[in-house]
């Protein structure tokens, strides 16, 4: 592997990328960075601390007090806000209500983007997931994925999460939600929803986690193996003509 590697992977929500992230990270030997929860711990800033997002500038003034920044110490990483996690607050519902919304403003995007470039310089070896990695904060990006399923199928998978945390939650509406999500986070100004032109595309509606994991991993492996032969081809060899052979043509 070389030193500086960076693996992206978007695609719109409930499509399995954080745990994917954070499963091929392991298998590649990587760090592992979830933006998303960067941009969930700002709504869960502005909700806690009443401060209106529309009012950008005294909003993104309050996120930057907070001093958000990851323990990399931990696995995953604990994202930490004025020194301490705030990892229990990240899926609680009011923060999901308006995350695509605060995710929206320019002024917050251009500040998560900044930090999650020296993130990727002080950690040179790492797999990050998001909306907007591939196309936006690493279009040098080593490879690059985008993960993308069926609206009805992700608000299954999240009707399931939730689930298993004793929340129960009504599909029709979670697959109306998550089209909504789809539809804002597409149309937005600064870093859209976009699948970048030199990603590898998988639609996840019809596989196992292990199946994404196993694929995303091989394709990588694949790919670094094929940059390392054309930067380092191997010599041609010459051998001695065979004794008694008729030449060619």
């Amino acid at each position: 592997m070389p030193q500086r590697l960076i693996i992206t992977i978007d695609g719109p929500a409930g499509t399995g990328k954080s745990t994917v992230a954070r499963a091929l990270a392991h298998s590649l030997g990587l760090e592992f960075l979830d933006t998303g929860a960067m941009y969930r711990a700002a709504a869960a800033i502005a909700l806690d601390q009443h401060v209106d997002p529309s009012d950008h500038r005294c909003f993104v003034q309050a996120v930057e007090r907070e001093d958000l920044h990851f323990d990399f110490d931990t696995d995953p990483p604990t994202l930490m806000c004025s020194g301490r996690s705030i990892v229990h607050r990240l899926r609680d519902p009011d923060v999901t209500r308006i995350v695509s919304s605060i995710a929206s403003v320019s002024e917050l995007r251009r500040e998560m983007v900044r930090k999650q470039r020296q993130i990727g310089i002080a950690h040179p070896r790492l797999v990050t997931e998001g909306r907007d990695q591939g196309s936006v904060v690493f279009p040098d990006a080593d490879v690059k994925f985008f993960l993308f399923a069926s609206p009805r199928v992700r608000a299954i998978r999240r009707a399931e999460q939730l689930a298993r945390e004793g929340r129960p939650a009504e599909l029709d509406r979670l697959e109306q939600d998550i089209i909504a999500r789809d539809q804002s986070d597409s149309s937005r100004t600064d870093g859209p929803l976009t699948c970048p032109a030199d990603a590898y595309r998988l639609d996840t509606s019809e596989m196992a986690f292990a199946q994404v994991v196993d694929t995303l991993e091989a394709h990588a492996r694949r790919h670094l193996l094929e940059r390392e032969a054309q930067r380092h081809p191997s010599p041609r060899v010459s051998y001695p003509p065979i004794p008694g052979a008729l030449p060619r043509g």
